[in-house]
């Protein structure tokens, strides 16, 4: 089962399991906040960690890919030529800008809208992200870069095939020349 129906059953399961929680109590609110808050932290540490550890492994290997384009736009994605150590930096960005905005729409949706039940929610789906994050696979799990780890990394699709940058020759070399063109114009 991919990661985006997990999402949807285990939300809808603790959703479920979040209307049998009284929140009325001030004790047992001040109980999920606390584990909503450590949650985070675990996330964002683990995140950090994992940067630190890129940034020790300073894997510089180069990196080609044609990235894929995009679906507003009727020209083909560019080349990227990158290393291992700024790809996983910038994925790793990625997902720290996401832990970032899931905080601040839950300070929005619990101190000003009074909601409560998305605490918990949000406190389980954000480790379960934490889990399925390709990095952390890789840096914390000791996971071989291959497979669905190799970079880079395809995003995942609820629907259909995974989409994602093209790595094989024949893209690169058509994007090679298209940057070749460009510069003699």
């Amino acid at each position: 089962m991919n990661a985006g129906l997990q999402n949807i059953f285990i939300s809808l399961g603790a959703m479920q399991l979040a209307r049998r929680i009284p929140f009325d109590d001030p004790v047992v609110l001040n109980y999920v906040r606390l584990g909503y808050i450590t949650s985070q932290i675990i996330i964002l540490g683990t995140y950090f960690y994992v940067s630190y550890k890129v940034k020790q492994k300073n894997d510089q290997t180069v990196l080609k890919y044609v990235d894929q384009p995009s679906p507003m736009s009727s020209t083909s994605g560019g080349l990227v030529t990158t290393t291992v150590r700024d790809y996983d930096l910038s994925e790793i960005s990625k997902l720290l800008r996401g832990a970032y905005f899931g905080i601040a729409m839950m300070a929005f949706f619990h101190f000003y809208l009074k909601y409560t039940q998305p605490l918990f929610v949000q406190a389980l789906m954000g480790l379960k992200n934490l889990y399925d994050a390709k990095p952390v696979a890789i840096y914390i799990f000791g996971k071989p870069a291959d497979g669905d780890l190799k970079r880079p990394w395809k995003a995942q699709s609820m629907l259909g095939p995974a989409g994602g940058p093209q790595t094989d020759s024949a893209s690169i070399t058509e994007a090679e020349k298209k940057v070749g063109t460009k510069k003699e114009d």
